[in-house]
């Protein structure tokens, strides 16, 4: 039997080779492939640069204050990023947690985190105090920025214990640009207050810097301090609820106010109720009941829908929306992502029906 010729066997194998990379690209374009592909879809992902997932070495790892450890984490080709950043650490469990950036974006090889040991939290912040050692990898995706600095002729700023994390890198910057600032900084005791020492070096001059110590002076008066703000200032402020609460209370006329949240923010009356959920790929339809979430509703029929932090912040469950208003209660997505996707561990729908991309 005679053997094909060679040029046959190229054009066969060239054909095959087209073969695969239009299924390559075909899969590429729909992540349920061969479902029918919508346009651009976003389902199960952010389309973000920021979510590439990168493993960094854990260089230092040093107490700042009672309770709370930083982490300098080192690595080649790190996107850059601005005060007010965030960083995702993907922890050995699973767990996926939020910490702000706290080093200096000059440093163009390493990031810097700190976290507070919550006794009572849900486990992110032990696991990263007991597992996470010197000479170790971990998993991180980011950086993120919902809490930029503003572009403003002056600057107050209010921190609560560990919120000064995101602060701390715009006092830097502030500081060097010249702009008038100051600072309202409370914490439980001055041995929980992280990064106190460079603080007060940096308010040396004009007394900018306040320290409240609650086992001193009970609670910062935050309308007090916000009483002489000039039109114009922005005010940035991170910390615990009623401390934000509190400076929005007493936010002066003409200044902007700008939050770092804990957690997601408490929602009104909107979207309280039951409704329906669409699953348009997957030709179902799911009711999400008053005290459940959609996330939850979803996964009784679809289980395999990814998902971590489970309050909104790490976006594991970003999901395209193409029918329905969205009441959203994250604090990830920027505007124009909340025009067609939500996060449907915490945000709900504004009325009764909403349509998803699954």
């Amino acid at each position: 039997m005679a053997l094909p010729r060679p040029r046959t066997v190229a054009l066969v194998a060239g054909a095959a080779l087209l073969a695969r990379r239009a299924m390559r690209r075909r899969i590429a374009k729909s992540p349920l492939w061969p479902m029918p592909a919508l346009a651009e879809p976003t389902s199960g992902q952010s389309g973000r640069r920021s979510t590439t997932t990168r493993r960094l070495l854990i260089t230092e790892r040093t107490p700042v204050a009672d309770g709370v450890l930083q982490l300098r984490l080192e690595g080649a080709g790190l996107p850059p990023w601005e005060p007010g950043a965030h960083l995702d650490l993907l922890l050995p469990s699973g767990l996926v947690r939020q910490y702000s950036l706290c080093g200096d974006p000059a440093d163009p090889g390493a990031y810097t985190v700190a976290t507070r040991l919550a006794e009572d939290g849900r486990g992110g912040s032990r696991e990263v105090h007991t597992r996470l050692h010197e000479g170790e990898e971990v998993e991180v995706r980011g950086p993120r920025n919902r809490f930029p600095l503003a572009d403003a002729p002056a600057y107050v700023f209010v921190a609560g214990g560990i919120g000064i994390t995101p602060i701390l890198p715009m006092l830097r910057a502030v500081a060097a640009s010249g702009a008038p600032w100051r600072l309202l900084y409370g914490g439980r005791s001055r041995a929980s207050m992280p990064f106190l020492a460079e603080i007060e070096r940096l308010g040396a001059d004009g007394g900018r810097v306040s320290v409240v110590a609650q086992d001193e002076a009970g609670h910062p008066d935050a309308a007090a301090f916000l009483a002489d703000a000039a039109p114009g200032t922005a005010v940035h402020c991170c910390g615990p609820e009623p401390l934000m609460d509190a400076v929005a209370a007493a936010l002066p006329d003409g200044c902007t106010l700008h939050l770092e949240r804990f957690a997601p923010a408490a929602s009104g009356t909107a979207g309280t109720g039951s409704f329906e959920v669409e699953l348009r790929r997957s030709g179902r339809t799911v009711k999400v009941e008053a005290g459940q979430s959609v996330l939850a509703a979803v996964r009784e029929e679809l289980p395999h829908v990814p998902y971590s932090c489970e309050q909104g912040f790490c976006g594991t469950c970003r999901q395209r929306v193409l029918e329905g208003g969205i009441d959203h209660r994250d604090e990830l997505l920027t505007d124009g992502e909340r025009e067609d996707s939500m996060l449907i561990c915490v945000s709900r729908c504004r009325g009764e029906r909403l349509v998803l991309d699954l």
